[in-house]
């Protein structure tokens, strides 16, 4: 007889389809476990899936973090290390995780279901049955090393958040709007103190209590096999039933079936101190209880009234605040889907001397916007335009589909009730329908009239100096407590936990598993049209080409299309900043920030901003100005509207009159110096962008617009201009209108349009209306795009000769670091395919430099950067206990590779060379990705369109040889001295011990306050002002130019 196909035991709860995108959504359960399964069927090259738990726990502890990061340490069938992300990294795939405070989610990215299919079940029996041995707990969440201090890669994480603003005013305001024994009121992550006494008894237990089927999702976004995935899923089941408890196991439902927090009895302002050497601004968070996160009609209407009261510079709250008022330099709000939704509103960059006045503005201005009539107009468009951005997210993004489904699975209705209100916009239609009444009642009860919790963080220099001294103390008690006899047992016991941990894998436990082929990939496809200076890059024999060439013609704009099925019609204009005179690029950041919030002159009147951008908003979906780098231009701007197809040639209008017709004017130019100024101290905290900043100064030169934009560069600049503003503001008003005219020309225009254009009634003669204004010479050539190599200084062009700099930094208790050498300078240089093999190789998931520094504790993160073309190339060190150790291990690995020495491990290449075709899928996940992808390879780059096909092929057949040859000729040089320049940022406890070690790596070095690299770009400020800006800058930490010891330097010279 033949043999019967077992019946997958999952019960479908319901399938639909979207009203608005299509898009389809079935969810199943399991009949055996209690699992569900929730997958949402759309179009594309990749397949995205969620394992998402509800996690509650009632302390501090970190378990559940920790946990986070302990399941991919092996499982019960796979008791390897590293196992699951080589397997991963063959089969096109990516997995990561986070961990919130209600719930842990797991993710597989991976490009085709062949791939997905293949990783799924591994990847869920390290998930429900991971191996969390003692070993694992060592190196991968907290250890003492043999120095005594405190590492791990868990603790490092943690060690770059706990003292931050964000953090210590987030976690204080949880602990006043929660009571012991609600799971919202703890941190997740883990306290420092927490995590140094955590044991992994504990973490076993917490898993024990949430990690069970019953308390699963499995969530997909992507082209799915159903038949296929249930079939995965009812063996998975089987594999593990004894390993969990069974449906009939007692269990409570984590946040739903717990203790519920109790409203707010009163209200409470607390202000909380953190550390920092700039004491001029601080923040401010004011936190209410809203509605239930699956009352749909209910939290739409939070966001409906949030945007109404700060969406934008023209919202009541931001216009009053930032804009006339000028107390802070953003209000920005959130709100916490939980069945007792938390609504946020967070001024930023407020003098700190005005930290009170702000709040009690603040909740003033919200109790008079409630008091008297709403402006209903605006509050409809609110509603209209909600609706519009929220098709248009269903079109393009996967993230609106999982963060749905994941809240949902947190809080909604078993029975599915609460996930089909996603099927349609019916909510809108509601809310369209309520009265000023209704809205004014809506904001009395959840906001205006409710108590709430606000929090005002203060910067202080005793703080900071404070937790310098405490930790001082803390380590050198303990290492004397331990004594030479304690550390070294401590020492040994890593040792042996990290040889532990990295238990080889056996080839043929690997090749269990075949690299997927590429069948079940399906890349969209765009195609390509161009008009006008564009065809000179050829002309494509597409459909979308014979179309264009059909419509109307018009002036020679530079134009090109791609033809996709979207709805919706993303423009883009890159301009490139060239011709823009080097003493004016700092001003660009805020050209791009008035761009869209100045007055304009339509039909000869004066149009005030506010009513600019709300006729903007409502013609569009989005719009912005941003730097051109993410198509691959970051020495231009992007100015790009997303819009409905019936507003195409209503946009190519606007453009014409925010290039042409914008008034400059003084008070909206000195709002955004004022916003921007206020926003220096916050952006000068962050370690990681700090040390990118004073990398970027050191290796490219003044001209370029990445050098100009930083924010070392804002902080004297824009204090000067904005004196300037007061004494002379013609003087700074013309130099905005020279912006203007230089940039923008026929000849610096390069338009892309994102489109069904056979449905765009008149493709190209429309945009005459821009092609013709006033001044613009169609006869003139195109400008060519700045190669990223032509910007670089004399130092970025042969890097070594400068050395090493450690900026101290009060805010900090890790430290980052950024190492440059010279990199690849084209597309066409014969190494390439190696090159992205070798990264590939090396920063792979459990790979040589995961398993080198990661692994051991040293870093939470270290990486290369990706430039092709730029001719310079870094290495990267992110939130380590101490960067010269993570750049040592690093390049000692590096080198053991590289010569041969360590053999290249084969599934690693094969994994290596599968990154890329995923990386490949990345570029074009979406419609409007595709399309932009397009546009990059053949009008940024010069390449062409099957370049990137080309490139997967001649992978494919890169040699050991070529690797190690590249990773000695490019990739180590980045580690020797002479040859590369370090930047490290870190906390002033570490700075003696930098100083020694990259000294005894061979490297001048200097130790500088971050003032040192300020630039001021010719504008001088009155006599007297620069010496006080001197004497304020001091304040950034140390004194100026303390020198280091072997070789160090503090007038060092250098270029940019």
């Amino acid at each position: 007889m033949p043999s019967q196909v077992k019946t997958p035991r999952f019960r479908k709860i319901q399938s639909f389809q979207l009203d608005y995108a299509p898009t389809t959504i079935t969810q199943y359960e399991s009949e055996r476990t209690g699992m569900r399964v929730i997958v949402a069927d759309r179009e594309g090259p990749k397949i995205n899936g969620y394992f998402a738990l509800p996690t509650e726990i009632l302390d501090d502890s970190g378990a559940p973090h920790t946990l986070e990061h302990l399941i991919f340490m092996g499982s019960k069938s796979y008791q390897y290390k590293g196992l699951l992300d080589k397997l991963a990294g063959r089969a096109y795939s990516g997995t990561n995780a986070w961990t919130a405070v209600d719930h842990t989610a797991y993710t597989l990215e991976t490009a085709g279901w062949d791939g997905f299919a293949q990783i799924l079940p591994v990847y869920l029996e390290h998930v429900m049955v991971p191996t969390l041995t003692d070993d694992a707990c060592i190196t991968e969440v907290h250890h003492i090393d043999g120095e005594g201090n405190d590492a791990g890669v868990v603790y490092s994480e943690m060690q770059g958040i706990q003292y931050g603003s964000s953090e210590l005013m987030d976690l204080r305001a949880r602990r006043l709007l929660y009571p012991e024994g609600v799971g919202f009121r703890y941190e997740t992550g883990g306290m420092l103190e927490s995590l140094r006494v955590l044991t992994n008894e504990r973490i076993r237990e917490f898993h024990k209590a949430m990690y069970r089927p019953q308390n699963l999702a499995v969530i997909i976004v992507g082209d799915a096999d159903h038949d296929d995935l249930l079939r995965i899923l009812d063996e998975f089941e089987e594999s593990i039933k004894d390993d969990v408890p069974g449906l009939d196991a007692k269990f409570k439902r984590p946040f739903i079936e717990s203790t519920q927090p109790p409203a707010l009895k009163q209200t409470y302002l607390e202000t909380v101190e953190f550390p920092e050497e700039d004491e001029s601004t601080g923040e401010i968070l004011v936190a209410f209880f809203g509605p239930s996160c699956v009352d749909n009609v209910q939290a739409t209407a939070i966001s409906i009234i949030m945007t109404y009261l700060c969406g934008s510079s023209v919202s009541v709250i931001e216009n009053v605040m930032v804009e006339k008022e000028e107390l802070a330099s953003s209000v920005s709000w959130w709100w916490d889907s939980r069945p007792n939704s938390v609504i946020w509103f967070q001024p930023t960059g407020v003098a700190t001397e005005k930290l009170a006045f702000v709040e009690q503005r603040l909740i003033s201005l919200l109790k008079e916007v409630a008091s008297k009539p709403l402006d209903m107009s605006y509050m409809k468009e609110c509603i209209q335009r909600e609706r519009r951005q929220n098709k248009f997210y269903a079109e393009g993004n996967e993230q609106y589909y999982s963060q749905n489904m994941i809240t949902d699975y947190l809080f909604g209705n078993r029975n599915g009730s609460t996930l089909q209100d996603i099927q349609s916009m019916s909510e809108y239609d509601i809310l369209d329908g309520w009265t000023d009444e209704n809205w004014r009642g809506f904001l009395r009860k959840w906001i205006s009239d409710a108590h709430h919790v606000s929090i005002l963080g203060k910067p202080s220099q005793s703080a900071a100096a404070k937790l310098k001294e405490t930790e001082e103390t803390r380590l050198a008690k303990r290492k004397e407590e331990l004594g030479k006899e304690g550390l070294a047992k401590l020492a040994e016991r890593l040792e042996t936990a990290k040889k532990n941990n990295e238990k080889p894998i056996p080839p043929e436990v690997l090749d269990q598993w075949p690299v997927p082929k590429t069948d079940s990939i399906h890349f969209i496809e765009s195609s390509t049209a161009r008009s006008g200076k564009a065809r000179s890059l050829g002309i494509p024999n597409t459909s979308a080409q014979k179309t264009i060439d059909a419509a109307p013609q018009g002036l020679p704009l530079f134009i090109q299309y791609e033809d996709v099925p979207t709805n919706f019609v993303h423009l883009t204009i890159l301009a490139g900043t060239k011709e823009v005179p080097t003493k004016l690029k700092p001003l660009l950041p805020l050209f791009a920030e008035n761009f869209f919030n100045s007055p304009v002159l339509h039909n000869g009147t004066r149009v005030e901003f506010e009513d600019v951008v709300k006729q903007l908003e409502k013609d569009t979906i989005s719009y912005g100005i941003v730097n051109g780098g993410r198509l691959g231009d970051g020495e231009s701007l992007a100015i790009q509207f997303q819009v409905e197809k019936e507003k195409y040639e209503t946009m190519i209008d606007w453009l014409r009159t925010l290039m042409f017709d914008l008034i400059f004017d003084p008070v909206r130019i000195k709002a955004a110096v004022t916003k921007a100024l206020a926003d220096i101290p916050e952006a000068k905290r962050d370690g990681r962008d700090m040390a990118l900043e004073v990398d970027t100064a050191i290796h490219f030169v003044p001209e370029a617009y990445s050098v100009a934009r930083r924010t070392l560069v804002k902080a004297v600049y824009f204090k000067r201009l904005k004196t300037l503003l007061e004494s002379d503001p013609d003087t700074v008003l013309s130099w905005f209108q020279d912006l203007a005219r230089n940039i923008f020309t026929f000849q610096n225009f390069r338009v892309l349009v994102t489109a069904d254009v056979e449905k765009l009634s008149n493709p190209v003669a429309a945009w005459d209306r821009l092609a013709s204004a006033h001044g613009l010479d169609p006869t003139k050539d195109l400008l060519p795009i700045t190669k990223p190599s032509a910007i670089l200084s004399a130092e970025g062009r042969a890097p070594g000769s400068f050395g090493s700099v450690i900026i101290p930094m009060a805010t900090l208790e890790s430290s980052f670091s950024v190492s440059t050498a010279t990199g690849l300078s084209s597309y066409a240089d014969p190494r390439l395919p190696a090159y992205l093999v070798a990264l590939g190789y090396l920063e792979a998931v459990e790979g040589p430099l995961w398993t080198a520094v990661r692994g051991n504790g040293l870093a939470y993160g270290v990486g290369f950067s990706r430039e092709v073309n730029g001719g310079a190339f870094q290495f990267r060190v992110f939130r380590s206990p101490d960067a010269s150790k993570a750049i040592e291990a690093a390049r000692a690995k590096v080198a053991r590779i590289a010569s041969g020495e360590e053999p290249l491990d084969r599934h690693l290449v094969e994994g290596a060379m599968s990154g890329i075709v995923l990386g490949v899928a990345d570029d074009q996940a979406t419609m409007a990705a595709a399309a932009q992808q397009n546009f990059i390879t053949g009008v940024v780059r010069g390449l062409e369109p099957d370049w990137n096909r080309q490139l997967i092929t001649r992978v494919r057949n890169v040699t050991g040889d070529e690797i190690r040859k590249v990773m000695t000729e490019v990739i180590l040089p980045v580690f020797e001295a002479g040859k590369s320049n370090v930047v490290v940022t870190c906390a002033p406890i570490m700075e003696e011990g930098m100083v020694k070690a990259l000294s005894a790596m061979g490297y001048k070095t200097q130790v500088q306050p971050l003032s040192h690299f300020h630039e001021d770009y010719g504008l001088k400020g009155p006599e007297g002002e620069e010496e006080e800006e001197e004497e304020e800058d001091e304040g950034d930490y140390s004194d100026e130019g303390s020198e280091g010891s072997e070789g160090s330097s503090s007038d060092e010279s250098m270029d940019g």
